[in-house]
């Protein structure tokens, strides 16, 4: 069944439960059939990944990937794969991070494509979860992740540090959660 979540239907800003799952066959399918021809027609700087590959040759093939999806009403609405091992932070020299290698939400969750979005909050769940992840790897919430340029300001809005442009990741703006402290 997977990790109840919460989500923000758009035409009322009614909150709905969904699912974090394990990504699956299912999942790629969708992105398939229902997402990769909208993304192309909008010119989606995300348009070109394959999530069948990451799948099919990453994810089942590597111990240290893994992947994950939202599902509303047994539709896909977001996908995550993270890598878990290899990846150290760039505040704490030596200490591990989960590092997002791929991070979508459905075209129709995106307000450049469709307003108001079906639902709201899919890349922040996704992200906390990222973050849940790394608590339960012992790596204090640290998750680092290189942005597109039209996400940027997403990951700003989520409190992610910018830590500026990478020349081994095409000039692409890296930002990094620190260590996660909590109250108490």
């Amino acid at each position: 069944m997977g990790t109840k979540i919460e989500l923000i239907r758009g035409q009322d800003s009614m909150t709905v439960e969904a699912y974090l799952v394990e990504l699956a066959q299912k999942h790629v399918n969708d992105y398939v059939l229902l997402w990769k021809e909208q993304l192309r027609l909008y010119g989606q700087e995300d348009k070109f990944w394959d999530w069948e590959f990451k799948l099919r040759f990453i994810i089942s093939r590597q111990e240290n990937r893994e992947g994950y999806a939202i599902e509303y009403e047994g539709e896909t609405q977001g996908l995550m794969l993270i890598e878990t091992q290899l990846h150290g932070s760039r505040f704490t020299e030596g200490k591990r991070l989960i590092y997002v290698e791929g991070i979508a939400s459905a075209p129709w969750n995106r307000q450049f494509i469709q307003r108001p979005p079906k639902l709201k909050g899919v890349g922040t769940a996704l992200l906390a979860f990222a973050r849940t992840r790394s608590i339960e790897l012992g790596y204090e919430g640290r998750v680092g992740l290189h942005s597109l340029p039209g996400a940027e300001e997403f990951y700003e809005n989520q409190g992610m540090i910018d830590l500026g442009e990478d020349e081994d990741y095409d000039y692409l703006i890296y930002f990094e959660y620190g260590v996660r402290r909590f109250p108490g």
